[in-house]
């Protein structure tokens, strides 16, 4: 299998002066946005990526922002010694983590050689904060991760008079259409591309803005073969498939995606298994109220985070399964019945979506 660090091996020495940038150019810079970079970036500076990889790298671990996975180290010690991305500059880094307001948002802009910009939203990071604003996105028609987004390109966009491209992966892929969608016709007209990697969709909210139609055709959406977060919710545009290396959810993984040559391997649709799961999901979603959903979302966050754990795998420690267990007999009855009820509601609608697709 051969991904985007063979990618980095196989193209990383032709500057994008001479092949501009692609659609797996766009994953990379989306994937770099995960990375905490803090003061590494100053505040209205620009820094090249190779200079700001290597600084990063130099840190000791404990001393560097949060890391989400260690491939994220490895694209950037590939990216500071590739010379197609080495040189670009970064510009307009942002972070902002703020758990009373359930927000969860960053961003980082790529100067490109012909002129235009790239501008990468990070995706869902491990801060349970981070995944309560996802599931709040099933019942509102707006997050405060999606309204920074467009904040942060509105902004930039008025600085800034050349052709615009936006881009994430995971949440940072709706944050990117989001953002596109949302801004002022004159800055939609200076938007060349939107991509979106294996991104959750929307509610009619932001599919019925006059800036969805007119975008359709610039926006890019790409999700493996057994997609279930980029299945969620609502969108119009097609979405092309890519074969993943990985199983099932881990195929989210954006280093699992397979690339060949200058282009990600196609496939023509994705699984069976990813079908059930979007029609198990969809039907689900439809039999529950927004309040309904945001009672169930509200309850099993306030369980989890009744500890001390502020990410998602701090959850499963002895101590706050302790303390998640304790808190139950303080949560209210009617609350635990409609957590116990949705789930319910999700199994049948699991079964009926495997019943529906059996010959």
């Amino acid at each position: 299998m051969t991904n985007l660090f063979d990618y980095l091996t196989w193209r990383g020495d032709l500057p994008m002066e001479r092949i501009p940038l692609c659609p797996v150019d766009a994953l990379i810079l989306s994937a770099l946005s995960y990375v905490h970079f803090g003061d590494l970036i100053p505040p209205e500076k620009s820094i090249p990526i190779g200079r700001a990889a290597q600084a990063y790298l130099a840190l000791p671990p404990a001393q560097r922002g949060r890391c989400r996975c260690e491939e994220d180290l490895e694209l950037l010690e590939a990216l500071a010694r590739s010379p197609r991305f080495s040189s670009l500059d970064l510009c307009r880094y942002e972070d902002r983590f703020i758990p009373q307001e359930e927000t969860q948002f960053g961003a980082m802009t790529v100067l490109l050689p012909d002129g235009s910009a790239f501008l990468a939203f990070r995706g869902t990071d491990a801060t349970l904060v981070g995944w309560k604003e996802d599931f709040n996105m099933s019942f509102l028609d707006t997050v405060p991760a999606q309204l920074a987004a467009a904040d942060y390109a509105a902004r930039f966009a008025g600085d800034f008079p050349g052709p615009l491209l936006l881009g994430g992966h995971s949440k940072g892929g709706n944050l990117s259409v989001f953002a596109a969608v949302s801004c002022p016709a004159e800055i939609r007209d200076r938007i060349q591309a939107v991509y979106s990697f294996d991104g959750p969709g929307f509610t009619q909210y932001l599919l019925s803005k006059p800036g969805y139609p007119e975008l359709l055709t610039r926006i890019f959406t790409f999700i493996p073969q057994s997609s279930v977060v980029g299945m969620l919710l609502e969108r119009k545009e097609p979405c092309t498939v890519v074969r993943s290396g990985q199983v099932g959810l881990l195929q989210h993984d954006p280093y699992s995606w397979e690339v060949v040559g200058g282009s990600f391997v196609e496939v023509e649709s994705v699984t069976q298994g990813s079908r059930v799961a979007d029609r198990a999901l969809t039907a689900w979603l439809a039999e529950l109220t927004p309040q309904q959903r945001e009672t169930v979302v509200d309850t099993i966050y306030d369980l989890l985070s009744s500890g001390d754990a502020t990410l998602l795998e701090d959850t499963f420690r002895p101590q706050n399964l302790a303390t998640a267990l304790r808190a139950l007999k303080d949560t209210p009855s009617k609350d635990l019945l409609a957590v116990t009820d949705s789930l319910s509601r999700l199994v049948r609608s699991a079964a009926q979506a495997i019943r529906q697709d059996d010959p």
